[in-house]
């Protein structure tokens, strides 16, 4: 489900009362961790957090007039969801985040390509999610990028 919303603020009134102090912890444990430079902001109707145009000015390359997304949280019809553009371009980091998952969480991963879904909310892993954002910088995901998709979308 997309918001409609243009604002982050306005997003966060959408969230229903029961959902809404769990999403609230999500976001500040990515604001908390997440490295300098990243921008909170409305994106594809989640709350993301993007490179702004200031530092690439490329931007995404599905629509250039938009920045280049990285994270993006959201709440759901049936879940928290957490998208984080690192783990689908990173094998790596893929592995990583596969293996301290269940150190971390009593359920099963619940995951996508790059989505990874909370049907349990007391059951998110604030401190996994935490060191999750501090594994990329913003250097780190343009180049990542760069190679991964950007180079491949021209072929």
């Amino acid at each position: 489900m997309q918001s409609k919303s243009f604002t982050v603020e306005a997003y966060l009134l959408e969230i229903p009362e029961e959902r809404a102090e769990y999403f609230n912890k999500l976001r500040n444990v990515i604001i908390k961790n997440i490295p300098k430079g990243f921008e909170e902001t409305m994106s594809y109707g989640m709350i993301g957090y993007v490179v702004p145009h200031k530092l690439y000015p490329a931007g995404y390359h599905c629509d250039p007039k938009l920045p280049l997304p990285f994270v993006s949280i959201a709440s759901q019809k049936n879940f928290i969801a957490l998208y984080h553009m690192g783990i689908y371009a990173n094998p790596k980091l893929l592995e990583w985040f596969v293996s301290e998952y269940p150190k971390h969480c009593k359920t099963k991963l619940d995951m996508g390509k790059s989505c990874i879904r909370f049907k349990k909310m007391d059951d998110i892993p604030h401190k996994l999610i935490g060191e999750l954002m501090q594994k990329i910088t913003v250097k780190d995901w343009i180049t990542l990028y760069e190679t991964n998709f950007k180079s491949s979308s021209k072929k």
